[in-house]
């Protein structure tokens, strides 16, 4: 890995922003409607979902998923496959998928799926960013942070090879 620090994409106060943003919608549109469950999907999305959790005024509880979509070098296979799940009934609870990037989409759509049959009471989704050029699944983004080109992304949660994952902004890395 390249000592090169990564060219900023989104700063980090453009991410404070936004997240300010989404939390407020997310208490708004869950006021009154008990607790919220938070699942965060492991790796990419632990950084953001804390910054979101902190500042949700609702109550709000907080899971882990942990899923593989990527094969060798990188590339996305298509086929997603479920390595931790959440510990918590989810069953008539109102649930937040909290995800760092949405690229192909294969993965979110299988979490939906898999989530959705466990009958929760809402099922939504919420996306730190999403590369529009590179989805070949369409899935529903309820809360969504930033739209970016197709680049590689680091930092905030986002790695490459494990590598950039604490940066505290969003940037482009040339693997």
């Amino acid at each position: 890995m390249s000592p090169v620090k990564p060219e900023t994409l989104i700063s980090e106060d453009a991410i404070k922003k936004r997240i300010k943003e989404i939390s407020a919608q997310i208490n708004q549109d869950f006021a009154g409607k008990g607790t919220l469950v938070l699942v965060g999907v492991l790796k990419g999305a632990f950084i953001f979902l804390a910054d979101l959790s902190r500042e949700l005024s609702i109550p709000h509880s907080i899971e882990f998923i942990a899923v593989s979509s990527y094969g060798k070098h990188g590339a996305d296979s298509g086929a997603v496959r479920l390595l931790m799940d959440v510990r918590e009934d989810i069953e008539g609870r109102h649930v937040l998928v909290v995800e760092d990037i949405l690229d192909t989409g294969y993965t979110l759509d299988y979490l939906i799926s898999l989530l959705r049959a466990r009958n929760p009471a809402s099922l939504s989704t919420c996306v730190l960013v999403r590369k529009t050029e590179r989805v070949q699944v369409e899935v529903k983004i309820d809360y969504l942070g930033f739209d970016i080109p197709d680049v590689w992304v680091v930092g905030y949660g986002l790695d490459y090879a494990e590598q950039h994952r604490t940066l505290p902004y969003i940037g482009v890395v040339n693997p």
